[in-house]
């Protein structure tokens, strides 16, 4: 296994606009079809329904963060390097990731490892790209593709061992095998409040940065390998 190929990521997410009734009227109709599937049962009001959850789907959020680690094992211990990708400008966000991945690394030997990333942060990148324009990178390109015909990495998946009955957290992950939280400051349902209301994008970035750091803890603990020091994590601005 070549850890320098891998690219481990996490991406924030929120809803395209702070409040429902903000939304183009099209957009507004189908959330509403979507949020009497969601709440059947009445619970939220579609305005609540939509903060609350429109940014885990492509066609009503919007990505505000990428973060991006990859291990350097050409020194004698190895080296975790950490960047992000955030603004108020998705389009700008996901040009940045693109042309990192053009420019900086080999397209071709890529493989993203993120935790649920097959179900989320993958497809959602690419609709997302879809969406604003964007030319898909080649580890991108996965439409039309039989899910094991995607060689990128998932934590999660690792972690199943075949099963397929349970969502098992990043954060239940790190504290079974004993790597530091990145939840302390934040945690994922809070990232719509620190962007909508306390208008925090760096508090946002730093958390996804964090999530990077343990995924890649992660993968080299279900890979029975040495965690990386803290002293050779490196953030990368």
């Amino acid at each position: 296994m070549n850890l320098n190929h891998i690219l481990f990521l996490d991406i924030e997410t929120v809803a395209q606009r702070k409040d429902f009734f903000e939304l183009d009227f099209r957009l507004q109709k189908q959330w509403e079809k979507k949020s009497k599937i969601l709440f059947k049962d009445g619970s939220q009001t579609i305005e609540e329904s939509y903060y609350d959850r429109a940014a885990i789907y492509a066609e009503f959020g919007k990505v505000v963060t990428i973060a991006v680690g990859i291990v350097d094992t050409s020194q004698e211990n190895a080296q975790l390097r950490v960047k992000s990708f955030a603004g108020k400008d998705e389009h700008t966000v996901l040009l940045g990731f693109q042309q990192m991945l053009k420019t900086k690394m080999d397209e071709s030997k890529i493989r993203f490892c993120a935790h649920n990333g097959k179900e989320f942060d993958y497809p959602y990148l690419a609709r997302r790209m879809m969406v604003n324009g964007i030319e898909l990178p080649k580890p991108l390109q996965l439409s039309g593709k039989k899910p094991w015909q995607v060689d990128h990495y998932d934590t999660m998946e690792m972690w199943k061992f075949g099963d397929i009955k349970n969502f098992t957290s990043l954060e239940l992950l790190a504290t079974i095998f004993d790597i530091p939280s990145s939840k302390e400051a934040m945690d994922g349902s809070e990232v719509k409040d620190y962007y909508y209301q306390k208008d925090d994008l760096e508090s946002i970035a730093k958390y996804c940065c964090e999530d990077v750091v343990v995924t890649a803890q992660l993968f080299l603990r279900l890979n029975n390998l040495s965690l990386i020091q803290s002293q050779n994590i490196k953030f990368i601005n």
